[in-house]
Parts: structure tokens; C-alpha cells; sequence
């Protein structure tokens, strides 16, 4: 079941994706031959107009075929493969501007997708937030914190009248008077509250603290109007894109020079494994993956990388500032080579995956 959700997953995002040059393409009359569903061989197809939309034999993403688009770089189309009228609806024939707005078509699509689930999740699902409860979450024994009474579970509401809104605070607060008693009052987990009295150590065993106690803060529930989710899930988008590009950087100086997968850096079988995480926590859990995962690919496939996206429109953006198409065979050249490249950087993050699901250690923590 998590093999065919993680498999569903990475098919809507490919799709989400193409679906984006499929309507750009449309809307500015650039001829679309297929639009396919999975990865050929073709199953079947069916031609609705102009368009053959076909379901594929490997069930995983899909395509978009364009007129002319192998002649991207400034070739020409046979009279023999297509009528003399079609050139001028040809991919390569159209002005750059058109061209770019197609090739970054499938980003935006990606980039929404991911601003509209998290929206979602913002607005109606709601997100796990910190609260403002501090709650005792261990307390080491023959402690300070267990000698006064202090349990598991409790809440810590103020110390010496100080109310307390942190596990900073309760921290700060009591490195301030080691060595002084304090009043502690703390809701018990049946709703009673108890005022308890305690001295912090100024000496104390290594990992334990002044007090003996670890303590964490609640986590609540915040959802966001339905007019303020949207601008919130932009945001969020925005703010993670960003972090998503700042890592790349030195994740793929990692993988060229030192031939090293950094920690938290999965291919798809990583991903895999991911999704089974995902999916034990559940749905809105799910929903979150897929937009952290959307989010991936419009930053992966925006970046000036041959083969992808951004290298084709890297040319394009060439050729609007030189006002002269770059050489079909150099650019064809720059896509093979980055496909090399890439497959490369795969096949490495793949056999650092298995290896580490040999081994039995999950991608994150559980």
C-alpha cells in the first residue's frame, strides 16, 4: 500500500506538472501531438482533435510531446513529417517569450499545487503549532524536581508567581536562583493544581539540570481564517522554496566533490521509505509530504541544469539577450551531458538509499 500511494504521489506531481506546458501550449495555439499518461510504451491512445492523450505501460508521471520541439534549437521539420501549414504552430517557430512561458508552465504548476495544499492544511485541516503550556517530559530520579513531587505530565504554570510560557523561560528563570527554594505550581494531569517547593541545584549530574527535570511545550492545533490561509500558504511556500534552493547548493557541491550523500538527501527509494513514514501518521501527514515534494521539483527543475527545465530555458534566455538561437547541436550537446550528469547524481543517492534501508535506518527519526 505505501509502494502504490508513494507511486500515485509521484505520478500527480509529474502530471500537475505537464499539465502545465499541456495548457500553456494550448492557449498560445502551439501544437500539442500527446499528452500521455506513464512512461511508453503506449498502451493505447485516443485522439481527441489534434491531440492524442495515451495511457503507458509504466504507470509513473507522464509527458507532453510537442510539435517541433526537438528543434528547439533553430532546425527545421520536414515537409515530409508535417504539412507546411503546422510550421508555423512548431515549439521552436514561436517567439522566445512564448517558449519560455511554456517551459516555465510546468514549475508554476508544481509551485501552486504545493501554496494550495498547504493552504489547505492552514486553513481547514489546521497545523500542529507550539503552544503555551510547559509540560514536564521526564523527571531524573533522586532529583530536586522528583523530591518535591513533580511528575510526568505535569504542567508547569509559574514559578515564584512568574507564569511561565516556556521551557526558555522556565530554564533562564531558574539558572537566575540556584541554590534559592522556589515555589512551583503545577497543574496535575487530573486538573489539580498544586503549589510545590524545590531548590535547584548548583551542582548536578551531566544531562540532568539544576532542577532534574526535562520539559517540553504543548503542541496545539491553529487553524487560520479562509481568507488569511492563502496568503499564510504563499508564504509558506515562498519561505520553503527558498530553503529548498539555499540546500541544494551545497548538497550537489557534496555529491560532485566528495562523492557524498549528505544526511536527509533521498532518491526515490528514499522517498519511498519516506512515504511509509508518512503514511503511518497519517492522511494530513500525507498531504504535507506531497507539497514539501512538489515544492522540490518546481525548485529542482527551475535551476539552469541541462535536461531540465531551467537549462532549456537557460538557452532560451540566451538567445532573448543575443537575439540568436544557439546551436541545436551545442545545446543538444549541454541536455545530453546533463543527463549524464544526473543520472549519475541518481544512481549514487540510490545506492546510498538501499544501504541505508539494508540497515534499517529510517530517513527520519520516528
Amino acid at each position: 500500500m505505501e509502494i502504490l500511494i508513494f507511486i500515485l504521489i509521484l505520478t500527480v506531481l509529474v502530471l500537475i506538472h505537464e499539465a502545465g506546458h499541456f495548457f500553456v501550449a494550448k492557449k498560445l495555439g502551439i501544437k500539442v501531438e500527446e499528452f500521455g499518461f506513464g512512461i511508453p510504451p503506449r498502451i493505447f491512445g485516443i485522439k481527441r482533435g489534434e491531440t492524442i492523450y495515451s495511457v503507458n505501460w509504466l504507470p509513473i508521471g507522464g509527458f507532453v510531446k510537442l510539435y517541433g520541439e526537438d528543434s528547439a534549437g533553430g532546425g527545421k521539420v520536414g515537409k515530409s513529417q508535417h504539412p507546411v501549414k503546422d510550421i508555423g504552430r512548431a515549439f521552436f517557430a514561436r517567439p522566445a517569450w512564448q517558449r519560455a512561458l511554456v517551459i516555465v508552465a510546468g514549475v508554476v504548476m508544481n509551485f501552486i499545487l504545493a501554496t494550495v495544499i498547504i493552504s489547505y492544511l492552514f486553513g481547514v485541516a489546521g497545523v500542529p503549532v507550539a503552544g503555551d503550556k510547559v509540560i514536564v517530559a521526564g523527571v531524573s530520579p533522586s532529583s530536586p524536581a522528583e523530591q518535591a513531587g513533580l511528575s510526568e505530565g505535569d504542567v508547569v504554570v509559574s514559578v515564584n508567581d512568574v507564569f511561565i510560557k516556556s521551557p526558555t523561560q522556565l530554564t533562564d528563570y531558574t539558572k537566575q536562583h540556584l541554590g534559592e527554594e522556589l515555589r512551583v505550581a503545577v497543574e496535575k494531569e487530573n486538573g489539580e493544581t498544586k503549589e510545590l517547593s524545590l531548590t535547584p541545584r548548583k551542582q548536578y549530574p551531566a544531562g540532568q539540570g539544576p532542577m532534574g527535570v526535562s520539559v517540553a511545550t504543548n503542541i496545539a492545533i491553529k487553524k487560520y481564517p479562509w481568507y488569511q490561509a492563502p496568503v499564510i500558504g504563499l508564504a509558506e511556500s515562498l519561505k520553503t522554496s527558498w530553503m529548498i534552493a539555499s540546500s541544494l547548493g551545497t548538497t550537489i557541491f557534496q555529491l560532485v566533490t566528495k562523492a557524498q550523500v549528505p544526511q536527509g538527501v533521498a532518491g526515490p527509494v528514499g522517498i519511498a521509505q519516506l512515504t511509509g513514514q508518512f503514511v503511518q501518521v497519517g492522511p494530513m501527514a500525507v498531504l504535507s509530504l506531497v507539497s514539501i515534494l512538489s515544492l522540490n521539483l518546481a525548485v529542482l527543475n527551475i535551476l539552469p541544469i541541462p535536461a531540465l527545465d531551467g537549462g532549456r530555458l537557460f538557452f532560451i534566455l540566451i538567445e532573448m539577450v543575443t537575439r540568436k538561437k544557439v546551436s541545436q547541436k551545442y545545446e543538444g550537446y549541454a541536455h545530453a551531458a546533463g543527463m549524464v550528469l544526473l543520472l549519475g547524481l541518481i544512481a549514487l543517492i540510490t545506492f546510498h538509499d538501499i544501504t541505508r534501508l539494508i540497515s534499517g535506518v529510517p530517513l527520519l527519526p520516528k
